[in-house]
């Protein structure tokens, strides 16, 4: 069974900087792609950045590009996201996801999902 972990949510004043980890276990972790989506209360699942089974190939929501990066540690089974310059509407649930491909990364037809951790932008 593939389980994924969140970690590192909190609250962030806007205009700050949050580091999420996601530790995969269960599986063959440099076979997964792996994304980053986000929910807001009301609001649909968003996509946020995915990171291909190499590394070498990163997309990112229009709404996050040159604020956040996705980088991934294959030794650990971990992938980051880094959030800069955070807004409040990058208030949300961040959810970690696994592909078994490197197809259409941007959609949420990914194979395994976490419970996902909270973020909260706000002064």
């Amino acid at each position: 069974q593939v389980l994924l972990v969140e970690s590192g949510g909190g609250l962030v004043q806007p205009g700050g900087s949050l580091t999420v980890s996601c530790v995969v276990s269960g599986g063959i972790f440099s076979n997964y792609a792996m994304g980053w989506f986000r929910q807001a209360p009301g609001k649909e699942r968003e996509f946020v950045v995915a990171i291909s089974r190499s590394g070498i190939t990163k997309y990112y929501g229009d709404s996050v590009k040159g604020r956040f990066t996705i980088s991934r540690d294959n030794a650990k089974t971990t992938v980051y996201l880094q959030m800069n310059s955070l807004r409040p509407e990058d208030t949300g649930v961040y959810y970690c996801a696994a592909k078994n491909n490197d197809y259409r990364l941007r959609n949420d037809y990914y194979d395994y999902w976490g419970q996902g951790t909270q973020v909260t932008v706000s002064s």
